[in-house]
């Protein structure tokens, strides 16, 4: 039996889904036509900021926040309309996240190229 290693997953994930630029992602969030969702921990948004208005869902519980049929599904936290773009620390676990949402049915799903250590030099205002 062949173990798949994390980085052999995350290259698998990242020819299956859209990846965009920080930039990218802020036009998207300033024409309020995206979620932007961190994924990181709660100890590294205490640790190192946070992304103004930014919806915060801890990596383990996206899915089952997001699933309409979970005993866990956060009703409104997530316009489904708009593009759902996922950052975490530097872009291999959004990379996981989001193959896993478009496995899940959902259509408009991209992450942030770098992740929190790209979009801190960007545009987005940190607090």
């Amino acid at each position: 039996m062949k173990i798949k290693s994390s980085i052999e997953l995350v290259e698998e994930a990242l020819k299956d889904i859209k990846t965009i630029s920080p930039d990218e992602a802020f036009d998207l969030k300033n024409n309020e036509k995206c979620n932007l969702i961190d994924i990181r921990d709660i100890r590294e948004l205490q640790k190192q900021g946070e992304v103004e208005n930014a919806i915060h869902i801890p990596r383990g519980m996206l899915e089952f926040w997001l699933d309409p049929n979970s005993a866990y599904f956060k009703d409104g936290k997530v316009d489904i309309k708009k593009e759902i773009v996922l950052f975490c620390a530097g872009g291999l676990r959004s990379a996981l996240a989001a193959k896993s949402l478009k496995e899940m049915g959902f259509e408009k799903i991209s992450h942030v190229d770098g992740g929190f250590g790209a979009i801190k030099n960007s545009k987005f205002k940190i607090i």
